[in-house]
């Protein structure tokens, strides 16, 4: 007569998380955030829009709509060059026939040509000269489409990844999961302990990147991009 056996015994990780797996989402969505912080704002301060929020340029787009004004191409083009750029990378992650972590390092790799496109065009166009022309929005929308991979790159290799731009979930998670730490008497989160380490290190992360890109900005002027742009190479290189 067989013996039953038992059931298994629980896995350390799941079986489509493994250690290695467990470290990127340790380290890279932090990193990430740090580059969001400067691109965003040196976009904002370099570039007048918004590179990673969406939503704001959506404002500025109903602001004028209602309120009348002089156009501005810039948020105007940004959201649909968003969506583009991520139906490109989408392709690209599509025909690469890589799925789920695999596709972080090919995915980080386009963010940084791009993010190194912008450093060149920023370096060598004299944008003081004209600063709404032609070469000034092209550097603007490649920038937007840095972020929109940015984008893609966590929600196609790292679904449970909290978002590395907008911080207004993260900091809501984060005050939630501050309460219900402080709290201990039925938590209203599971889990809250992780939770508040994962998104505090992603808010510590973006304000530091927005601090630093502000003050590479003063300091470097257009050169003020290489950050953001070794960042990205750091997050290609390391493994």
């Amino acid at each position: 007569m067989p013996i039953e056996s038992g059931p298994p015994l629980p896995r350390p990780y799941p079986s489509d998380r493994t250690p290695d797996v467990a470290r990127l989402e340790r380290w890279l969505p932090p990193l990430l955030s740090v580059v969001a912080g400067m691109v965003d704002v040196i976009g904002y301060i370099r570039l007048k829009l918004f590179t990673a929020h969406v939503t704001g340029n959506l404002v500025v787009i109903a602001a004028l709509l209602v309120r009348g004004g002089p156009p501005k191409m810039g948020p105007i083009l940004a959201v649909p060059v968003f969506i583009l750029a991520v139906a490109a990378v989408w392709l690209i992650a599509k025909s690469s026939e890589r799925r789920g972590p695999a596709l972080a390092r090919p995915l980080l790799l386009l963010q940084f040509l791009l993010l190194a496109c912008v450093l060149i065009f920023s370096v060598t166009y004299d944008r003081s000269a004209n600063p709404d022309g032609l070469m000034a929005g092209i550097t603007a929308m490649i920038a937007v489409s840095a972020m929109a991979c940015q984008f893609v790159l966590l929600r196609l290799a790292l679904p449970v990844a909290p978002s590395t731009a907008v911080m207004t979930g993260n900091l809501t998670n984060t005050v939630l999961s501050l309460l219900d730490t402080l709290w201990r008497h039925e938590p209203l989160l599971d889990g809250a302990n992780e939770r508040l380490k994962r998104t505090s290190r992603l808010l510590v992360g973006f304000f530091a990147g927005c601090v630093a890109g502000a003050a590479a900005v003063s300091f470097l002027g257009e050169w003020a991009w290489s950050l953001p742009v070794v960042l990205a190479g750091a997050s290609v290189a390391l493994r």
